[in-house]
């Protein structure tokens, strides 16, 4: 018989973010996102920059991570999520987000040959997936009011 539900494990080198039991994670993979529900089999894959969400009922709404890069272990009762970065939508300062998306343009659009294009596009990806889970945070709390 099938697991009702799934341990969920956010790690960061900083911090044990999340340990929650959930009936359904999503996350991003390096080429799209990934569905899991309890009783999954068993894999390793590489996460992307992207947005992690989990629901702990199936009537509940989605809870929002912003996550970039690193690794999740799935198991039929338990996904580990090990994450370069991981934040929680209240923990973004959106105002900062949206700074360092501009100062990523604009050293994207300077055409500077001594660019790490990498890392310039990396900080990019992030800001951007940090002002997506913050909007979608208040577009929920204003929704609730």
């Amino acid at each position: 018989m099938l697991p009702e539900s799934i341990q969920l494990i956010v790690v960061t080198p900083e911090r044990q973010l999340l340990r929650e039991s959930v009936v359904e994670v999503t996350m991003p993979g390096l080429d799209g996102q990934l569905g899991i529900l309890p009783g999954h089999a068993p894999l390793m894959t590489e996460l992307g920059i992207g947005e992690l969400s989990y629901r702990t009922s199936a009537s509940s709404q989605p809870v929002v991570l912003a996550v970039v890069s690193g690794f999740a272990e799935v198991l039929p009762d338990r996904v580990t999520v090990l994450a370069e970065t991981a934040e929680r939508a209240e923990e973004i300062d959106l105002a900062r987000a949206e700074l360092a998306k501009a100062r990523a343009e604009k050293r994207l659009s300077a055409g500077d040959s001594n660019l790490d294009w990498d890392r310039a596009n990396i900080a990019l990806q992030r800001s951007l997936i940090r002002i997506q889970v913050a909007r979608k945070r208040h577009s929920v709390l204003v929704e609730s009011r």
